[in-house]
């Protein structure tokens, strides 16, 4: 077909054809969803998030949307255990009639990574940045991953100790880190899923003392009356005293600048993997290549 034609249904962009238009969120949305109630618990999610290999759910309330809770939330409160303090509040949702490019710019704008489909009020589906990765692993979007690489990455050493790689990964806002080795070359990947699977719940009791005396003698009865022991069990999440190495995926699927963008989202979908580390033929570290960072094609449509 020449590059100027056209079939229904198809857009041209950059010369190639490829077919996001009339694709909807009823196409590729998820109708069997998991999803946790409040009340609800953090060892519940926890549960739901390793059993189903997924990265979050929504969470609803008298059968409504009203929250989102994911791996991130959980890392970044290890010692909160009640559902309804984990959980982001107001998530931002979508109709099973709107389009490919709707989810993706809302995903893109908001840096999220699902959408609850609602129809009147109700939860009928999820739409994930994987579901929309899978969409364009089957269409022909030849154009080079170049200009959609992040070329700031963090990453780490294979000695560094796993609870310190945890905390960069906290602190850097980033949910996978390339690891290398003492010669610089990419040996692996850790993502976030990789951490929560390595944690453990752990439970203590910890003490608490609460003095309401006024006196400067320590020995007084009124000090000594006024003081409260309070013991109260603690139950957080612990990211074990493993290193980098002990955990990180080995040997993982990477990229070049020239791989397509349809090709790495095909790796994507292939490997189950939210990102692509890009080498150089040395196996250099050049970039990372993220999900998020493949829907931007379909917004340029626009």
């Amino acid at each position: 077909m020449d590059i100027g034609e056209r079939k229904p249904g198809f857009r041209i962009y950059k010369g190639v054809d490829y077919m996001p238009k009339n694709i909807f969120i009823e196409d590729i949305m998820v109708r069997d969803v998991a999803s946790a109630t409040l009340p609800g618990s953090r060892d519940e999610v926890l549960k739901i998030l390793k059993n189903k290999h997924i990265s979050g759910v929504p969470v609803l309330k008298d059968s409504k949307v009203v929250g989102v809770v994911t791996r991130t939330n959980l890392l970044q409160n290890p010692e909160e255990e009640q559902l309804a303090l984990l959980m982001t509040r107001g998530p931002i949702t979508i109709s099973s009639g709107s389009d490919l490019q709707t989810a993706a710019r809302l995903l893109l704008e908001h840096h999220i990574r699902r959408l609850p489909v609602v129809d009147d009020g109700k939860l009928v589906g999820l739409v994930t940045v994987a579901d929309i990765i899978g969409t364009i692993a089957d269409m022909n979007i030849d154009i080079p991953i170049k200009d959609y690489v992040e070329k700031e990455v963090v990453a780490i050493y294979s000695e560094t100790p796993l609870p310190v790689a945890a905390r960069i990964m906290e602190l850097a806002g980033v949910k996978a880190v390339p690891v290398l080795d003492s010669n610089l070359e990419l040996i692996g990947i850790i993502s976030d899923r990789d951490v929560i699977a390595a944690s453990i719940i752990e439970d203590s009791v910890e003490m608490s003392d609460m003095s309401a005396g006024q006196d400067d003698d320590a020995w007084t009865w009124e000090s000594m009356r006024d003081t409260m022991s309070i013991y109260y069990s603690v139950s957080r999440i612990k990211v074990p005293n493993l290193i980098g190495s002990d955990i990180m995926i080995r040997e993982p699927i990477t990229a070049t600048y020239i791989t397509s963008v349809s090709d790495c989202a095909r790796k994507m979908k292939r490997n189950r993997i939210d990102q692509v580390p890009i080498i150089n033929s040395n196996r250099k570290l050049q970039g990372l290549l993220r999900d998020h960072d493949l829907l931007k094609p379909l917004i340029e449509l626009e």
